[in-house]
C-alpha cells in the first residue's frame, strides 16, 4: 500500500502475474479464500472476483497476438486488493465479517474502471486506474520526497512526466455506511448510472453515488410486532432501461415489482409475481425450497428469472400468475431433502445467469456441478468444474445423475454427489459465450471451442 494524498492506494504492478488459461485456482484453502462473488464489467473485459477474507481480484482478458494466436480469452491477474476489513459494533456486540457479498461494475466513463463492493453493512465505491508516468523536478521537494529549504531555492523549474513502469491503482473513492440494520444481500447499479439501490433482510434504500451521507428507503416490510414477521427480502434489483423500475424477491417465492414514480415509499408493489402451488406436492420443505435466491432482469428487460433451491423460472413482465418457462435444476434432490435440511446445504443460496442474447441462462449445483439451458431449443446440459476434469484447452463432457436403477458407465449415482462442492455465484460474459464458475476458492473459465 502506497499513502498518497491521505488515501489509502492498493498499487500492483501487472508484470507480476501469471496466465490463466482454462481456470485459476488459488495454491492454499483457507476460509478466506472461498469465493464469494463472481462480475463480468459491461464490456467483459474485467472479471472481478470477492472472498471471504474481504479480497477483490481483477481479472483482464488477454489480447490476441500472431505469437499467441489462442490467448484471446485468457484472464490474468489485473489487480488486487483488500476492500473490506472485519469490524467490530461496540453498540450491538456484533462482530461484521469482511467477506465481499456483492460486487457491481459501473459503465465505465473514462480510462479508470469503477466497481461497487459491499460486506454486510458497507458499500464502497473503488476506483481502479492505471498509472505509466510519474512527475519529476519538483521545486520543493527532492527526488526521494524529502523537502528541501526555501531559502536555498534559487531558481524554478518545471516539472515533466517521465514513463514508468505500469502499476494499477485500487482507491476508495465513496463509502457508503450506517444505513442497513440487517445484513446486505444485493446491490444493484440503476440504468441511470447515478443511483444504485441496496437491500438488506427488511429494508431496500435508494443512494446517490456522489452522496454518502444520506440514502432514501424505499421499501421497508419490517412489522411492528417482529412475531408477526412471515417473510424477508432475499434479492432485488433495478431494471436494464427503466430507472424508475426495479424488482426484490422474497423468502416465500414470490416477486414483487415497483415503480418509483408511484410514491415515495414503494410499500405497495405495481406487479406482483406467484406461482400457485400445487397442494399435492406440498410437504414439511416446500416453504423452504421455494425461498428466491436471485433474481435477474434479462437484458432486453422484457423478462426477468428467479432462483428457488430445485428449479430456475423465467418469468415475462406481463404476465403475473406464473413462470413461462421453468427449468429443474437438479429436481432428484427432492428425495433427499431431509439429509439436506440436517446438513444445512437446503439453505444455500444459488445464483443464475443470462447469456449476452438472453437465449440461455446458467446456474450452479453441487458435486462442483453447473447447468445450461438452451430457451430455444429446450436443450439442457450438466458440466463438471474440476481441476481433473478441466484441463486446458480440453472439452468438457457432459456429466449425468443418476436416480434409480442401473448406473450407466459415465453416469454418477445421487448417493455419491459431494454437497461439500457447491457452485453458488457464476457469471457470462455479456457479450460473448464466456462464463465464470466459482467452486469454492476456486475460479474456473470457459469458453465455446476456438478451431
Amino acid at each position: 500500500a502506497v499513502i498518497d494524498s491521505g488515501e489509502k492506494r492498493h498499487v500492483r504492478n501487472p508484470k507480476e502475474r501469471g496466465p490463466v488459461k482454462c481456470f485459476f485456482f488459488f495454491s492454499s484453502f483457507l476460509p478466506a479464500d472461498i469465493i464469494s462473488t463472481v462480475e463480468f464489467n459491461y464490456s467483459g473485459e474485467l472479471l472481478a472476483t470477492g472472498d471471504k477474507g474481504g479480497r477483490v481480484v481483477i481479472f483482464q482478458r488477454e489480447q490476441e497476438s500472431k505469437n499467441r494466436p489462442h490467448s484471446r480469452g485468457e484472464y490474468n491477474v489485473y489487480s488486487t486488493f483488500q476492500s473490506h476489513e472485519p469490524e467490530f459494533d461496540y453498540l450491538k456486540s456484533l462482530e461484521i465479517e469482511e467477506k465481499i457479498n456483492k460486487i457491481r461494475w459501473l459503465p465505465q466513463q473514462n480510462a479508470a474502471h469503477f466497481l461497487l463492493s459491499t460486506n454486510d453493512k458497507t458499500i464502497k465505491l473503488w476506483k481502479i486506474s492505471e498509472r505509466d508516468k510519474r512527475a519529476e523536478g519538483y521545486n520543493l521537494k527532492d527526488e526521494d520526497g524529502r523537502l528541501r529549504d526555501p531559502f536555498r531555492i534559487t531558481s524554478l523549474r518545471v516539472p515533466v512526466l517521465m514513463p514508468m513502469d505500469l502499476m494499477v491503482e485500487a482507491s476508495p473513492r465513496r463509502i457508503f455506511a450506517n444505513a442497513h440494520t440487517y445484513h446486505i444481500n444485493s446491490i444493484s447499479v440503476n440504468s441511470d448510472h447515478e443511483t444504485y439501490l441496496s437491500a438488506d433482510d427488511l429494508r431496500i434504500n435508494l443512494w446517490h453515488l456522489e452522496i454518502t451521507d444520506r440514502s432514501f428507503n424505499i421499501v421497508d416490510i419490517k412489522p411492528a410486532n417482529m412475531e408477526e414477521l412471515t417473510e424477508v427480502i432475499t434479492a432485488a434489483e433495478c431494471h436494464p432501461h427503466q430507472c424508475n423500475v426495479f424488482v426484490y424477491s422474497s423468502s416465500k417465492g414470490t416477486i414483487r415489482l415497483c415503480d418509483m414514480r408511484a410514491a415515495a415509499l414503494c410499500d405497495r408493489h405495481t406487479k406482483f409475481f406467484e406461482e400457485p402451488e400445487d397442494p399435492s406436492s406440498r410437504s414439511f420443505f416446500s416453504e423452504i425450497i421455494s425461498s428466491i435466491s436471485d433474481v435477474k432482469f434479462s437484458h432486453s428487460g422484457r423478462y426477468m428469472m428467479t432462483r428457488d433451491y430445485l428449479s430456475v423460472k423465467v418469468w415475462d413482465l406481463n404476465m403475473e400468475n406464473r413462470p413461462v418457462e421453468t427449468y429443474q435444476v437438479h429436481e432428484y434432490l427432492r428425495s433427499k431433502l431431509c439429509s439436506l435440511y440436517e446438513n444445512d446445504c437446503i439453505f444455500d443460496k444459488f445464483e443464475c445467469c443470462w447469456n449476452g442474447s438472453d437465449g440461455a441462462i446458467m446456474t450452479g449445483s453441487y458435486n462442483n456441478f453447473f447447468r445450461m439451458f438452451d430457451r430455444n431449443s429446450r436443450r439442457d446440459i450438466t458440466l463438471e468444474a474440476s481441476r481433473e476434469s478441466s484441463k486446458p484447452r480440453a472439452m468438457l463432457k457432459p456429466r449425468k445423475v443418476c436416480t434409480g436403477g442401473k448406473r450407466k458407465k459415465d453416469e454418477i449415482s445421487v448417493d455419491s454427489l459431494d454437497f461439500n462442492k457447491k457452485i453458488l455465484h457464476t457469471a457470462w460474459h455479456p457479450k460473448e459465450n464466456v462464463i465464470a464458475v466459482a467452486a469454492t476458492n476456486n475460479l474456473y473459465i470457459f469458453q465455446d471451442k476456438i478451431n
